[in-house]
């Protein structure tokens, strides 16, 4: 079995920036080799949300390591605080909106190496 380690530079340099925050990609296939899981780092900035979005071909786990998220699944919406874990199963429409003082900053985990993203609202995405 081969190893792969990212460095915290090389995910740095691969930080992805959009209005609302940014995703860190640290582990998936096209990263290093790992076919059946995606890891990442989200930050939403206080006040803003990540558009409605759905991943047809994996399960999705987060974790909120500090901020406030209010995050809706399929019209159900839920409330986080730091060191609350949510799953959201395949296919299911969702988005956070960063409600707390400071930055939401997650780890979020797929089922899949290659997850896919599908936006609800196309045009919401930059």
């Amino acid at each position: 079995m081969a190893y792969n380690v990212r460095s915290s530079q090389e995910a740095r340099a691969g930080r992805i920036v959009h209005d609302w925050g940014s995703l860190t990609w640290l582990a998936g296939a096209e990263l290093n080799g790992s076919e059946k899981i995606t890891l990442g780092r989200v930050v939403i900035r206080a006040g803003c949300r990540n558009p409605s979005h759905r991943h047809n071909d994996c399960d999705e786990v987060l974790y909120l390591m500090a901020g406030r998220l209010e995050h809706s699944i399929d019209g159900r919406t839920v409330t986080l605080e730091p060191g609350d874990t949510l799953f959201v199963p395949s296919g299911s429409f969702h988005h956070a909106a960063s409600t707390g003082e400071v930055d939401a900053d997650m780890i979020v985990a797929y089922s899949s190496g290659m997850r896919d993203f599908e936006p609800e609202n196309p045009e919401e995405i930059e």
